[in-house]
Formats: structure tokens, C-alpha cells, sequence
């Protein structure tokens, strides 16, 4: 038995799918929608194997966020088209990196998951400098940059709100 190869348009398209996670990119609204299930992910995996899993995940998105890009435009010809979603998963999550783990689903971990996944579409959608500017980069990392970039500015916004909040709740 001689093993079988996965032939180049079989592998394109698994990567394609990828980019668009599946049928979700095709959902309206798609980068809400991309959104919304990586911060369910997000929560989940945080929750359930701790930071490091989603940092270990962070990368490897990002990882086959390129080749899956690169992959999908190559299929349909269309560049940063809006059912390319994976980008999504990589700049929500790494706005948990700024949320403090809780030991169970407390109240104020979940606003602060609310809150992330909020911020993070806000600045993916308005896209204010340096969002924009990450944008411009050629490529697949264009697309992913400024999500990246998104997720950077969520995350600063949730880390300096809780500093000023603990700070004012000292006085």
C-alpha cells in the first residue's frame, strides 16, 4: 500500500477554510461573528488550561494565519476579503492576555471578557492609527497586523483601566 498524498488544491483548500473558519466567515457580519467565537475559545481555554495554552494557540494562529491567508486569496483572488476571519482570532485573543485570571467564571472576569471582546471590534472597526498604519503592511500581514495592533490597544485600555480603578478604590 503506497501512502496517499494530499494533492496542493486539497491542502489550499483545507487552509482556506481555515482562514475563514469554516462557515463562520461566511455568517453576516462576519468579523463580529470571528470575534465573538474566538472569545468564547478564548475564555474557555484560559479558563480551562490556563494562560500558557492560549499563548501556545496565539502563536500557532498566527502561524497558519498566513499560509491560510495566502491560500484563501489564491483560491477566490480577493485580498483581505471579509469572510477572512482567523486574523480575528489572533488579535481577540490576545487582548486576554491582559485579563487576570479568575479561579471560577466570577462577574468581573466576565465584564472584563466583555469588555475585551468590545474594545477589540471598536478598534478593528474604526481602525485609528497605528491600527491603520498596520494595515498597510503588504500581504497577509496586513491583514493580520492590524488585528494584531487591535488587540495590542485593547488590551493597553483594559490593563490601564484596571490600574486606574484599583488606584482610585486605594483612596
Amino acid at each position: 500500500m503506497t501512502p496517499q498524498k494530499t494533492s496542493p488544491h486539497r491542502l489550499s483548500g483545507l487552509l482556506s477554510a481555515m482562514a475563514t473558519l469554516g462557515p463562520i466567515g461566511y455568517l453576516p457580519a462576519p468579523g463580529t461573528a470571528g470575534s465573538l467565537v474566538a472569545t468564547i475559545l478564548g475564555a474557555v481555554i484560559t479558563m480551562s488550561f490556563g494562560i500558557m495554552t492560549l499563548v501556545i494557540m496565539i502563536v500557532i494562529a498566527a502561524l497558519l494565519s498566513f499560509p491560510a491567508i495566502d491560500a484563501h486569496h489564491a483560491l477566490t483572488g480577493k485580498h483581505d476579503n471579509k469572510e477572512i476571519i482567523i486574523d480575528e482570532v489572533v488579535g481577540q485573543w490576545l487582548v486576554f492576555l491582559a485579563i487576570p485570571l479568575s479561579p471560577l467564571w466570577e462577574r468581573d472576569y466576565l465584564l472584563l471578557v466583555a469588555l475585551a471582546f468590545v474594545l477589540f471590534r471598536v478598534f478593528d472597526i474604526l481602525k485609528p492609527p497605528p491600527v491603520s498604519t498596520a494595515e498597510n503592511l503588504p500581504g497577509a500581514a496586513g491583514v493580520v497586523a492590524d488585528d494584531v495592533m487591535a488587540g495590542v490597544l485593547a488590551g493597553v485600555l483594559i490593563m490601564g483601566g484596571m490600574q486606574l480603578f484599583n488606584a482610585m478604590a486605594g483612596q
